[in-house]
């Protein structure tokens, strides 16, 4: 991981990285664009999901990108969401928060996502601990 975090370099990170990524969970395939831009010195890192910013807060909840991290072969992203307790069909679920972090292998498109939940109404759906995905992207602009 080192190794990785000292390979970065700005001038790979200066132009944002766009994929095509691809989501399949039971009979289900989603399609969707996912842009990537490291920070800068006049900006935080950004990270777009078909050109939705997910830096994000409303009543519904905060989402932040911690972290983009670019290599020639790898991106990494960190990104972390809170939710206020909230009632829904006459239950009270507590607060809850979702860490999330992707691996983009940038010569293969393989994207790798481990997702930590904890408590809230995801908790309570969704299950509380940590589940992983695989998803396949591929690249618009090539390393």
């Amino acid at each position: 991981m080192l190794t990785l975090l000292l390979g970065a370099t700005p001038s790979l990170a200066a132009d944002p990285l766009v994929f095509t990524c691809e989501r399949t969970e039971n009979n289900y395939t989603e399609t969707y664009q996912l842009k990537v831009m490291a920070a800068s010195k006049n900006q935080k890192a950004k990270v777009f999901i078909d050109n939705r910013d997910l830096d994000r807060a409303s009543e519904l909840g905060l989402q932040t990108i911690r972290s983009v991290l670019i290599s020639e072969l790898t991106v990494l992203i960190s990104m972390e969401a809170q939710f206020p307790p909230e009632n829904f069909d006459g239950v009270q679920y507590g607060a809850g928060s979702v860490i999330t972090v992707i691996a983009i292998n940038r010569p293969t498109g393989q994207m790798r996502k481990a997702e930590t939940v904890k408590g809230g109404i995801l908790s309570a759906t969704l299950g509380e601990g940590t589940k992983t995905y695989q998803e396949q992207c591929t690249a618009a602009n090539k390393p």
